[in-house]
């Protein structure tokens, strides 16, 4: 079992960054594939970003490529998301995500969600 805590949502300006964080509980962190899915009000859930187990492979959405930047540290079980030059359309619930190797209909097979963190961008 697997329990993913979200933190560093927040309100900020359009053109500000913030950096999320996602802490995992259990020895197996290193063992799975980790992501960032966000939600928007009356929106389906979308895939932001996906990090492979070491760290050295990582995939982005069209929509935040060049803008965020996902990370992970094994020894602290931590993901991280650096979001910057945010933009109004990038207010969601941000989830993370534990699953096998990134690839296909990622979404369905992911193992475990946190429970996620509002972010809300002004313009």
């Amino acid at each position: 079992q697997v329990q993913l805590v979200e933190s560093g949502g927040g309100l900020v300006q359009a053109g500000g960054s913030l950096r999320l964080s996602c802490a995992a509980s259990g020895r197996t962190f290193s063992s799975y594939a980790m992501g960032w899915f966000r939600q928007a009000p009356g929106k389906e859930r979308e895939f932001v970003a996906a990090i492979s187990r070491s760290g050295g492979t990582t995939y982005y959405a069209d929509s935040v490529k060049g803008r965020f930047t996902i990370s992970r540290d094994n020894a602290q079980s931590t993901v991280y998301l650096q979001m910057n030059r945010l933009k109004p359309e990038d207010s969601a619930v941000y989830f993370c995500a534990a699953g096998p190797p990134y690839g296909g209909d990622w979404y369905w097979n992911i193992d475990y969600w946190g429970q996620g963190t509002q972010v809300t961008v002004s313009s």
